[in-house]
């Protein structure tokens, strides 16, 4: 395994490959619940190496729980993993994200008043170990060095239920994941789980979708069916708030079709008002990917902040530029020299820079029992850079394309759109895909987003927000924007009627209108370069 994982990932040689593991330490919480942690160090010398904490839900052994410690125990620090609430062994009761605070806060207590404890602690790990960070993270005490946050940010759940869209798939797969991941077999039941997961998300009513995928009621899905973002239900899972007055250095570290992408921008901008020693990297990955890039960051900001030494030179932000296929690096997010500049939705399926002629609208059909599928984009597993021109040919996807580039056009920043939406029912949603189409015709996936109309059957200005990108549309490429009613399963279709959604049934297809002229100017804002970059 050592030596697998340092080829794989490119890794420095290690230290020692000879590590001790000490198994099931018992922490205890302030209720009396009582978590299990595994610590893996070098047999030798490592009360002098700094601890480096993972909290997971998803257990402390397997192959996942090994990539996670070995690379770091061989490299320079003492790794304590712990098993959160209510799962692999810890006591009390797994309430999805709830307790993370309160559970943080004694472990970092107890991992402090250990005798084996080197006075220097960094904290790590991506998704839920990143949240498990932020829910602490105002209340830090000095031993801790560092955070090292991975595809992850401070509010969670309720990033996936906001009026702007009502993000099905996530949630839901995650949900259906941590329910049965303890069951016998886990690795043999992951493929059949998740195809019966895949189904279930088409039941109807949505509320009754938990036991078709799990065999049983899931509160934490039931939750997310009838709590939306705004409800004070989701408060003990909101830490947005704690972000600005952390004490420790922050490396972030983010992917472009990762689910939780806007909340870390969102977070590190909070970190860079509030002028916190933080840096930013943005990778081409989406959720689930597993790289090297977060190793090193451990390796190297982690390890050297652990040490009081400060970590290699670099700026605070590092952006891999699709299209162009490099990372670069930049100042602030987002960074200077980028200015919004308007493309034009225009008859006949053009886009372009000039304002819109006179012209009849652009229409199509949509049909929730039919819904216009996800094809890539932003996901937990299956997102990313897809070729979109299969997705294209249907009819309920409308494609607008500008001729080809005469000189590249770099884009970097968050992405909008504003689209004059009709639709015959009063409830609709506007989906709005930024495309590159390149020489061969084919159509690839940059950034995309949707948002949730009430009043939609009258002529009406849907703004949305297609996140944040750094692409550079190469010369002879053309630029593509496409508008639908829906990316299923990501978003949940929108029904037409209004109902809620766990419990409606009713299924109403729409006659959608997509004005593009003079009066009503549709238009993609593209944070362009207003010079050309140095290399």
């Amino acid at each position: 395994m050592s030596r697998i994982l340092e080829r794989s990932l490119k890794l420095p040689p290690p230290q020692t490959r000879d590590l001790a593991v000490h198994r099931d330490l018992q922490v205890p919480m302030r209720d009396g619940a009582v978590l299990l942690a595994d610590r893996w160090a070098p047999r030798s010398g490592a009360e002098d190496l700094p601890t480096l904490l993972i909290r997971t839900p998803y257990g402390r052994a397997g192959l996942f729980g090994k990539a996670m410690v070995i690379p770091f125990a061989e490299r320079g620090f003492q790794v304590l993993v712990q098993s959160t609430r209510g799962g692999f062994g810890s006591g009390g009761v797994f309430d999805p994200l709830r307790q993370e605070r309160e559970d943080g806060l004694d472990t970092l207590d107890w991992v402090i008043a250990q005798p084996w404890f080197g006075e220097a602690m960094v904290l790590f790990g991506p998704s839920y170990m990143g949240f498990v960070q932020w829910a602490v993270a105002d209340e830090l005490p000095p031993q801790v060095k560092a955070m090292i946050p991975q595809v992850t940010e401070s509010a969670l759940t309720r990033e996936f239920l906001r009026g702007d869209g009502f993000s099905l798939e996530t949630p839901f797969g995650w949900g259906a994941m941590v329910a049965t991941q303890e069951r016998s077999f886990p690795l043999l039941r992951q493929h059949s789980q998740h195809r019966r997961t895949e189904r279930a998300i088409w039941t109807l009513p949505l509320k009754d979708a938990d036991v078709r995928a799990i065999g049983e009621r899931s509160q934490y899905l039931q939750d997310i069916l009838v709590h939306d973002a705004d409800d004070p239900f989701w408060s003990r899972l909101d830490h947005r708030e704690r972000v600005a007055t952390t004490a420790a250095p922050v490396s972030s570290i983010g992917g472009w079709f990762d689910i939780f992408l806007d909340g870390q921008l969102r977070d590190f901008k909070a970190l860079q008002e509030a002028g916190k020693d933080a840096r930013l990297t943005i990778g081409p990955w989406t959720h689930a990917e597993f790289n090297n890039v977060s190793m090193m960051e451990v390796l190297e900001f982690g390890l050297a902040h652990a040490r009081g030494e400060a970590p290699p030179e670099r700026d605070p932000v590092r952006l891999f530029v699709m299209g162009e296929e490099a990372w670069r690096d930049f100042p602030s997010w987002p960074p200077p020299g980028y200015e919004p500049q308007r493309f034009h939705l225009q008859s006949g399926g053009r886009l372009s820079a000039a304002a819109p002629p006179e012209g009849g609208p652009s229409r199509y059909r949509y049909d929730p029992a039919d819904p216009t599928p996800s094809v890539g984009g932003t996901s937990m597993m299956q997102g990313g850079r897809k070729d979109n021109r299969e997705l294209e040919s249907r009819p309920d996807v409308l494609t607008f394309t500008t001729a080809p580039l005469d000189a590249d056009v770099e884009v970097v920043g968050e992405v909008s759109a504003e689209v004059w939406f009709q639709s015959s029912l009063p409830f609709a949603d506007v989906f709005v895909r930024l495309c590159d189409v390149d020489e061969e015709g084919v159509s690839s996936n940059v950034c995309d987003g949707l948002t949730s109309l009430t009043g939609a059957d009258v002529p009406t200005l849907a703004e949305v927000n297609l996140w944040a990108t750094a692409h550079r549309f190469k010369r002879g490429h053309r630029i593509r924007i496409q508008v639908s009613s829906g990316a299923f399963p990501r978003y949940a279709r929108n029904h037409g009627t209004g109902d809620p959604i766990a419990t409606a049934v009713e299924l109403r297809a729409a006659d959608q209108t997509v004005h593009h002229d003079p009066e009503r100017p549709s238009a993609i804002i593209l944070p362009c370069a207003t010079a050309t970059p140095k290399p």
